[in-house]
């Protein structure tokens, strides 16, 4: 009967034992149930303009911008 050895005896290839590719196993997708209020961090590009009427208040900008997205959505839904 013949046997292997545990280890390889040749260099080359124990160095490619040592880079063979892992098996990826995917994890199970989780339904994660939408969370009321909260924000989520994007890239937004905004014409320089719009960007300085809303920052000319001072700080706070972003949430008056956010303000101003959801009552323009309100009335797209309410014409609609």
């Amino acid at each position: 009967m013949a046997t292997t050895p545990r280890r390889p005896t040749n260099p080359k290839d124990a160095a490619e034992a040592l880079f063979k590719p892992a098996k990826k196993v995917a994890a199970p997708a989780v339904e994660r149930p939408a969370i009321p209020n909260t924000k989520e961090l994007v890239s937004l590009k905004l014409d320089s303009d719009v960007l300085a009427f809303f920052q000319s208040d001072g700080p706070g900008w972003q949430d008056r911008i956010n303000d101003t997205l959801r009552s323009a959505m309100k009335e797209s839904t309410d014409r609609g």
